[in-house]
């Protein structure tokens, strides 16, 4: 009869969300890899979309149950209202935590992508400083072109700390919840071993370039007092040329 098509409906109903919940909900997922992430949202929202879909078959079943009670007796109307009221607050309980679980998810695929972004930009930077340290290896010249050697290092790695703040902060927050850990440390221990490498060797060749400067400017200030003291030795040769003085008459240093 119509009270048995009715709970075999509900039944249905219950049976689709009760395996939903133990399929996208109650099994525990582990995601080591972006590919894993990437399918599990792809995943979830799949899912989001299909029970919101049974919005229109649990409409049909709560109108034809209704229908059925407006004419039933009095006695059929409590068991069918009340599995009703269950199969209803069940549907609006799961599609409210898969559309949780699937915008949750979503916001870890952001936060690994931001973070792939973020490394992708401090790695371009690296390259720079690493190209920048090879170009003043054997800076020629003398103390002005060190000294814009060394200015133009220093302005390279006037670098912002942000970058390497979100990162450390997006890393945290993605392996404090064992998403996607062991790839994320990988990646981070590289980064942060050649970051540190890069400073030191900065470091160092800051040092280098100003001990540099130092001795080009100690060496241009022996060759401009050399020239001055030529000049002046040049200028009393001159003078006892022209009075026609003989070697041996003059200063030892003159001769």
């Amino acid at each position: 009869d119509k009270t048995v098509s009715l709970r075999k409906d509900l039944s249905e109903m219950h049976e689709w969300i009760t395996q939903a919940e133990e399929e996208y909900l109650e099994r525990d997922f582990e995601y080591k890899t972006p590919d894993e992430l990437q399918k599990a949202v792809e995943e979830l929202k799949r899912a989001k979309e299909e029970a919101m879909q049974k919005e229109v078959k649990v409409k049909l079943i709560t109108d034809s149950v209704n229908n059925f009670i407006a004419k039933a007796p009095p006695a059929a109307h409590e068991a069918l209202k009340k599995e009703l009221d269950v199969l209803i607050t069940s549907y609006q309980k799961l599609c409210s935590r898969l559309n949780g679980k699937w915008k949750t998810l979503e916001e870890v695929w952001a936060c690994w992508r931001e973070l792939l972004s973020y490394l992708d930009a401090e790695n371009k930077w690296l390259n720079e400083v690493e190209l920048k340290l090879k170009a003043t290896e054997n800076v020629q010249g003398g103390a002005e072109e060190i000294s814009e050697a060394l200015d133009s290092l220093e302005h390279l790695m006037r670098h912002p700390e942000d970058n390497r703040n979100q990162i450390r902060e997006l890393a945290q927050t993605l392996t404090d919840g064992g998403i996607l850990d062991e790839l994320i440390n990988e990646k981070l221990e590289k980064f942060n071993t050649r970051w540190e490498e890069l400073q030191q060797e900065a470091v160092r060749r800051q040092k280098s370039l100003e001990q540099n400067i130092q001795s080009a400017q100690e060496t241009d200030k022996t060759l401009r007092l050399i020239q001055e003291s030529l000049a002046v030795i040049d200028k009393q040769l001159t003078a006892y040329t022209a009075d026609r003085v003989d070697a041996a008459q003059v200063p030892q240093e003159a001769q």
